[in-house]
C-alpha cells in the first residue's frame, strides 16, 4: 500500500473572503513521502498495522505521600514481538517500511514505544547484517561537549560504559539487536557526513 500527498480544503467562513484563501493546502508528508519523492518506494504504516507490533505495557511506579503507586494512565511499552510474515509481505521487491513506533498491547491497548528499540527488533526479525541508527550528533561521543571525541569503532560492552544521556538508550537498542544476530550497529548524524560515524559490533 502507497500513500499519496493528501490534500484537504478549508471553506470560507463567510460570504465575500478574499479570492484565495480557502485554497487547498498541502498536509505535511511524513518520512515515507519525503522517501518517496527521492526515488524510494517507501511504505508507511504504524506498528499497530495489523498488529505488526506487539507489545508489554510498561509498569511505571511512582512514589506519592511516602507510597509506591502503579501510574495506570501510562500508554508505554516494550516490543515483544514482530509479525514477520505481514512484515514480509509489506516490504515486497524494492519495498522500504516506514514504522511509526507505536505498537498494541495484549489487552489491545495502543502504546508508544521507542524507535530505536523498534528498528532493533525488526532488524532482528529480517536477519539483517546491520542497523542504522540516526541521531543528531556525529556518534557515540567519549565527551557529549566535544564532537572531535567521536568514537569510530568499539563493542557493545565499552559502548555501554561510554554512553550518556540519550545516547544509552540508544546503546540499549544497539545491545538488543547484536544480541538477536545482527552483526553491527551505525550510529551517526542523519544530516552529517555519512563516513563519520559509530560502528559498533558484539
Amino acid at each position: 500500500m502507497q500513500r499519496g500527498l493528501a490534500r484537504c480544503r478549508r471553506g470560507s467562513r463567510r460570504a465575500g473572503r478574499a479570492p484565495g484563501r480557502d485554497r487547498p493546502r498541502p498536509r505535511r508528508i511524513g518520512r515515507d513521502g519525503q522517501l518517496q519523492q527521492r526515488g524510494i518506494d517507501a511504505v508507511g504504516l504504524s506498528g499497530l498495522s495489523g498488529r505488526l507490533l506487539v507489545a508489554k505495557k510498561k509498569d511505571v511506579r511512582a512514589v506519592r505521600d511516602g507510597k509506591t503507586m502503579i501510574l495506570r494512565d501510562d500508554y508505554t511499552g516494550t516490543v515483544e514481538a514482530v509479525n514477520l510474515p505481514l512484515l514480509t509481505q509489506l516490504i515486497g521487491p524494492g519495498r522500504v517500511p516506514v514504522v511509526a513506533p507505536l505498537a498494541l498491547s495484549t489487552e489491545n491497548e495502543a502504546l508508544n514505544v521507542d524507535g530505536d528499540r523498534v528498528a532493533a527488533r525488526i532488524a532482528a526479525a529480517i536477519d539483517a547484517d546491520a542497523l542504522l541508527i540516526l541521531t543528531n550528533v556525529p556518534g557515540l561521543l567519549r565527551d557529549v561537549n566535544d564532537p572531535d571525541s567521536l568514537v569510530a569503532e568499539t563493542t557493545i560492552a565499552e559502548a555501554e560504559g561510554i554512553a550518556q544521556g540519550r545516547m544509552k538508550k540508544k546503546i540499549l537498542a544497539a545491545r538488543e539487536a547484536l544480541d538477536a544476530g545482527v552483526e553491527e550497529v551505525v550510529i551517526r548524524s542523519a544530516t552529517g557526513d555519512p563516513s563519520v560515524r559509530t560502528v559498533i559490533r558484539a
